[in-house]
């Protein structure tokens, strides 16, 4: 039995496995408050329930039991009546042999009171003492009821046979032998039928004692009639292990219900006569009383069959699930799938407001756990059990430092595009020795049309995916042609996400907004992350065309206000002290021939803290990668190279200073294929 505090501290799962144990149907679609309360319900029912099958069971005992008294009290009338011929007989022996009668009934006595009734054939004189105790103790209602009656107890014992008279002598012989061993085997049978009605009841004992002791007319002839007794008792012996095959356990029931016993008088005397009659088919009919009640305690098992149930196979800790959390306004949120673009799919993953809270999720949260198939009415698939959150346990999660309160540094941890040999591209070389990208960098990549932007990152992207795969990259495409995402996917190791340009401007925001938002709870996490965003110019469109008008437009038609979410989204770039890092390289468009475009540009000009200029010029003359060498750097990159490739770089630079931009291209490219990686290509520089 669980309380409402123990079920509240358990989980949805210990929850549901605790309802299907108490047989509640359809618990997955209930909440945990109301899955809490359904437990209760079903204890309580369950409680209750058992109550009245016990209350039941114990009438049903009842009646079984007053069908046993009914027997019960026609062998104890067979009893009365020896015990009645013992207690005259009593009158009449007590004088002979009290010492010895007194030495055998001790034993017995201390065991119980009332068994002192049945040992009277053996110890006369206690049965004496009991038979004159016993109608002191009777009420005197049943003692004046019986009055009426003592004329035909008298017929009765008149009508039994009475064996011709024997002498004293030989009367006192069975008294020391016969009647001794006579009762040793007879004993147990007097126990169970005197003590059944005498340890309760006193009244009718006490009123079969009360007439015959008005009888003193009869004191002569019955300790004849009490040997003829006890010869009808011998040849009675061979039912008493009939008698005794009642089991031991049913004696107390019996005694127990004669309680109730409440049969006439008349009927006792008749059946004191049948008795007489026929003794030997009463003592068989015993044997059979167990048998009736086995009939009658038979159903009871019956009534509460254990009836196996069906198991139903669940998928419990079978189906895993992981996506991005999207919060909604109501409180609860959804695990959006990266395979459409974290917007709403079939693939959602529901997730309860509760687990939100518990867990301290916020928009963005990569979560991992288990889930189960919806049931019916459900449309989603629901979240049963968190086991991960942006890869780390959720007890690490809860206790995380907000984005915004993260300290912000310079980048001081190079990104290495080189491996060294002749496999590097000439696109790495190029950027890592200029231009060189930290963890944390914000690059810019001012680029015009056709000049191969979207090569270069692509070449930057797996350069950093070979050399640092413990970076977590993310493509962002924005209004972008949906063959170069497909391109991108393919080639690139990192997650693409991206809306082409045929997509509405409300999804360019929102799969940026939602991007950022993830690339933060990972670093909040200490992870390191890099996003390549291509373009920052057109996700700047998107935002001016979702932002609410503000009255206040700058030249080129932008918004006052349109540009502040995209600065915020430029600005997320940081290196974040004792662990963690966004890194983001967005493209930038110039001379597209818009106004806005120029306008969004000198917005992102002086923000970020690394630039790399491409030049269309020698894009034309096929020259690529198509950088302009002397107009891209990176600031405080004094923290990224050591100080000789520093000095080697000032002398290069101080050189091809005075060269335009397709000179001086040309002269890096022609010494750098001569060379198998940067340092050789520094090293040269001497000669």
């Amino acid at each position: 039995m669980y309380n409402i505090i123990q079920l509240n501290d358990k989980n949805l799962s210990e929850l549901q496995s605790i309802a299907q144990e108490l047989g509640i149907k359809k618990t997955d679609s209930l909440k945990k408050e109301e899955l809490v309360y359904k437990i209760l319900d079903e204890q309580a029912i369950a409680g209750a329930t058992k109550k009245v099958a016990a209350e039941k069971l114990k009438e049903e005992r009842k009646v079984d039991r007053q069908q046993k008294r009914t027997r019960v009290t026609v062998k104890k009338e067979s009893t009365d009546k020896v015990f009645t011929a013992n207690k005259n007989g009593d009158l009449t022996k007590a004088k002979a042999d009290a010492s010895v009668a007194a030495a055998k009934v001790q034993p017995e006595a201390v065991k119980a009171p009332v068994a002192e009734a049945p040992k009277a054939p053996v110890t006369e004189k206690e049965v004496a003492v009991t038979a004159t105790e016993a109608p002191e103790k009777a009420e005197t209602p049943n003692s004046t009821k019986r009055k009426p009656g003592r004329p035909r107890k008298a017929k009765v014992e008149e009508k039994a046979p009475i064996p011709a008279p024997v002498p004293v002598a030989k009367k006192e012989e069975p008294k020391k032998a016969e009647p001794e061993l006579n009762f040793e085997t007879e004993a147990p049978k007097v126990i169970k039928k005197v003590v059944v009605e005498d340890s309760p009841i006193l009244a009718e004992p006490e009123d079969d004692f009360i007439p015959i002791e008005d009888l003193p007319t009869e004191k002569v002839e019955l300790p004849s009639e009490l040997l003829g007794k006890f010869e009808a008792t011998k040849a009675e012996t061979p039912a008493v292990p009939v008698v005794e095959s009642v089991p031991a356990n049913q004696r107390p029931r019996l005694r127990l219900r004669d309680n109730n016993n409440n049969t006439p008088y008349n009927n006792n005397n008749n059946n004191n006569n049948n008795r007489n009659n026929n003794p030997r088919p009463v003592q068989q009919q015993r044997p059979a009383q167990p048998n009736a009640n086995n009939e009658n305690y038979s159903p009871i098992p019956e009534r509460r069959p254990v009836v196996e149930r069906e198991k139903v196979y669940e998928f419990d800790d079978i189906l895993t699930g992981t996506g991005v959390l999207e919060i909604m306004q109501d409180g609860y949120g959804f695990l959006r799938s990266s395979d459409y673009n974290y917007l709403s799919s079939p693939d959602d993953i529901y997730v309860s407001q509760s687990q939100i809270k518990l867990f301290g999720l916020k928009t963005g949260d990569v979560v991992e756990g288990v889930i189960r198939p919806p049931k019916e009415g459900e449309k989603y698939f629901p979240l049963v059990k968190v086991g991960k959150i942006n890869g780390r346990d959720p007890a690490f999660v809860r206790d995380r430092v907000p984005f915004e309160h993260l300290t912000p540094l310079f980048p001081d941890e190079k990104f290495r595009l080189c491996k060294g040999g002749y496999s590097d591209s000439m696109s790495a070389r190029v950027v890592d020795l200029f231009a060189p990208i930290g963890k944390g960098q914000r690059a810019l990549i001012v680029a015009q049309p056709k000049t191969g932007k979207t090569i270069l990152m692509k070449d930057i992207a797996n350069a950093i995916a070979a050399n640092h795969p413990e970076v977590y990259m993310i493509m962002l495409l924005i209004d972008e042609r949906p063959e170069e995402v497909t391109d991108m996917a393919r080639t690139v190791n990192a997650e693409v996400i991206a809306s082409t340009f045929d997509e509405p401007a409300e999804r360019h925001v929102k799969i940026a907004g939602i991007v950022l938002e993830k690339a933060k709870r990972l670093v909040e996490c200490g992870h390191d992350v890099v996003i390549f965003l291509d373009s920052i110019t057109r996700l700047a469109r998107a935002y001016n065309t979702v932002s609410p008008a503000s009255g206040k437009v700058l030249s080129g038609g932008v918004d006052a206000n349109a540009l502040h979410k995209p600065k915020r989204f430029f600005g997320a770039a940081r290196n974040i002290e004792n662990g963690g890092s966004l890194t983001i390289l967005a493209t930038a468009l110039i001379d597209t021939g818009s106004k806005m475009d120029e306008v969004i540009f000198e917005e992102f000009k002086g923000t970020g803290n690394m630039e790399l200029q491409l030049d269309r010029n020698l894009s034309n003359k096929r020259i690529f990668p198509a950088v302009n060498i002397v107009a891209s750097s990176t600031r405080r990159d004094d923290l990224l190279q050591d100080k000789q490739t520093l000095d080697r770089m000032w002398i290069l630079r101080k050189y091809l200073a005075d060269m335009n931009p397709i000179e001086a291209m040309d002269f890096v490219k022609d010494r750098m294929e001569k060379t198998k990686d940067n340092d050789e290509f520094l090293m040269s520089m001497n000669s």
